[in-house]
C-alpha cells in the first residue's frame, strides 16, 4: 500500500472548517453588536487587548486564524479545480504558500502584542 500525503492536507482542512463554522458566526454577531454600540463592557479595547496579550488568548487567536487560512486555501484549491484550472501543483503551491505566510504573519503579529 502506498503512503499518501492527504491526511496532512485534510487534517487542517477539517479542523479549519469546524472552527470556522462555529466561531465565525459568533465573531460576526459580536462585531455587529459592537458596531451598533450594543456591546457589554467586556468588549472594550482594554479587555480585548488583555485577552490578546495573554498566552492562552494568543493561542486561541492563532488557532482560529491559522485553521481558517488552511481551510480557505484547500477549499479554494478544490474550487479552482472544479472550475477547470488543472495546474493543481501550481495552484496548491501558491495557495498553501499564502496560507503559510498568513500563519507566520499571525504568529509574529500576536507575539508583538
Amino acid at each position: 500500500m502506498s503512503k499518501s500525503n492527504k491526511p496532512i492536507v485534510w487534517g487542517p482542512f477539517a479542523a479549519g472548517g469546524t472552527v470556522t463554522a462555529f466561531i465565525t458566526p459568533i465573531l460576526a454577531l459580536l462585531a455587529l453588536f459592537a458596531a451598533m454600540r450594543f456591546s457589554p463592557s467586556l468588549f472594550t479595547y482594554e479587555h480585548i487587548h488583555a485577552f490578546a496579550a495573554h498566552w492562552l488568548g494568543k493561542l486561541i487567536i492563532f488557532g482560529i486564524i491559522t485553521l481558517s487560512l488552511w481551510h480557505a486555501a484547500h477549499r479554494f484549491r478544490i474550487t479552482l479545480f472544479d472550475f477547470g484550472v488543472r495546474a493543481d501543483l501550481v495552484v496548491a503551491t501558491i495557495l498553501y504558500m499564502i496560507a503559510a505566510i498568513g500563519t507566520v504573519s499571525a504568529l509574529f503579529s500576536l507575539l508583538s502584542i
